[in-house]
């Protein structure tokens, strides 16, 4: 089979070198940082040759395909070179989906994709169906190609997974938006994310289908100067859709291939107009895949959503606290201030992503009472919401923005943590800041 080299011993590489050693390649996996124990040891026991701490470029220009981390950019000297070279430098999604004929179901977007993506599942799981969920969330892809055999994959994709696609083809694609995002990765033109994320859609054909937001100006433009091949079916909250999925009257109406769906608004377990949007985006997908209505109806009155995103965590002296430490960029955090009816003590604040805060400065005014800044750098924060926020406090640790907000914070008030920027400057991960939040207030 050649020799398959594995750029990253994170999630998706261990599970690529797992599927790879069973399809026959000869496997080696080199990571510059440190691998984490618990993968180690699974590439020990499968024989697995590794290295840590460094890429060694002769046991690695020599390969025949190579596996590249979502994390590594293309533009690093070893990538480079090993293009130079001709050697294909692939995605794990691009890797595993030649080792599987299962129904493909995938989902991008700069916000929404994680709780699409967790009710798509929930839905399908639900309807009796044998499917798995996997990409940029949960276990790895080629893993679970390797060691299940699954009818259907949801799997949610990063831009930066379909930047590595060559003939990924998802049966159902789905862009839930695009905003912004990821920027020092498409050399600050949004036109190239924008490019990226529909790369979702590229290899499918009209037996295919590409669910997208309707409401969505930058995807709406975008399907007009570049027509895709596949069948589109749109959702919407602002106008009624020959076809597709819109709201009437409080309920979500979805007219799909002569089949027909409503609900009322006030079924769903999640709060807010993006919610309608990803659960319209889910439910369509489901009927796709023939899950019965009455399944559909009832699984989304059960679903939970997920940790991180707009999560209450408790109610103190009857102010609330909710933990939206997924909210790592602008639109995320506007979807966040959006849902909350009740005056806001917002803590914000991590690395930077080339960020614009002017769209949120209709809602700071309207809403928020005091800012609770989060970050090693928090300058950009102070001079766009400065003049406008009587009361902005600078942090350097979580537990000290807690107390501070606990001060601030009046009857009737909500404490949110909806950051807007990456967390890599105080914390492991935005899991990390989620967790450090939520024991920060159980210690008040």
């Amino acid at each position: 089979m050649g020799r398959l080299v594995i750029l990253g011993g994170g999630e998706s590489g261990v599970g690529t070198a797992i599927l790879g050693k069973k399809e026959g390649f000869e496997v080696f996996v080199s990571d510059k940082g440190e691998i984490k124990e618990k993968y180690k040891e699974v590439l020990e026991h499968f024989e697995i040759e590794w290295e840590s701490g460094e890429h060694t470029e002769a046991k690695i220009l020599n390969a025949d395909l190579v596996m590249k981390s979502p994390g590594i950019p293309d533009n690093v000297p070893l990538v480079k070179a090993l293009v130079e070279k001709g050697v294909p430098v692939i995605s794990e999604i691009e890797f595993a989906s030649k080792y599987t004929d299962a129904i493909l179901i995938g989902i991008t977007g700069s916000n929404g994709k994680t709780t699409t993506t967790m009710l798509t599942y929930h839905l399908l799981k639900d309807g009796g169906l044998h499917v798995g969920m996997a990409g940029n969330i949960g276990d790895s892809y080629a893993k679970m190609v390797a060691e299940q055999d699954f009818d259907q994959y949801v799997l949610e994709i990063s831009s930066f997974q379909l930047d590595g696609i060559v003939d990924f083809k998802p049966h159902i694609a789905m862009i839930t938006n695009i905003t912004p995002d990821h920027l020092d990765r498409y050399e600050y033109k949004f036109e190239n994310y924008i490019a990226s994320k529909f790369r979702i859609a590229m290899n499918q054909d009209e037996n295919d289908y590409l669910i997208y937001d309707a409401d969505d100006e930058v995807i709406q433009h975008w399907l007009k100067e570049y027509p895709v091949q596949s069948k589109l079916v749109p959702f919407s909250v602002k106008r009624k859709l020959e076809e597709g999925a819109w709201l009437e009257d409080k309920t979500i109406k979805i007219k799909l291939e002569h089949k027909t769906l409503e609900m009322s608004e006030d079924i769903l377990a999640l709060e807010g107009q993006h919610n309608v949007k990803n659960t319209m985006a889910a439910s369509m997908a489901a009927m796709l895949v023939k899950v019965r209505k009455e399944t559909i109806r009832n699984s989304i009155q059960s679903f939970q959503g997920v940790p991180h995103r707009l999560e209450k965590v408790l109610k103190i002296n009857h102010v609330e606290y909710i933990n939206d430490s997924k909210a790592t960029n602008v639109n995320a955090t506007f979807y966040a201030l959006d849902g909350i009816k009740k005056p806001i003590v917002w803590i914000v604040g991590g690395v930077d992503k080339g960020n614009d805060y002017s769209e949120l400065m209709p809602m700071v005014r309207e809403k928020v009472k005091a800012i609770i800044c989060l970050g090693v750098d928090n300058s950009k924060l102070i001079d766009a919401f400065g003049n406008v926020i009587d009361l902005m406090v600078e942090t350097y640790s979580m537990e000290e923005a807690v107390k501070v907000a606990y001060k601030v914070a009046d009857r009737g008030d909500a404490v949110l943590l909806s950051p807007a920027c990456a967390s890599f400057d105080l914390f492991k991960n935005y899991e990390d800041r989620g967790d450090q939040f939520k024991t920060a207030i159980k210690n008040l």
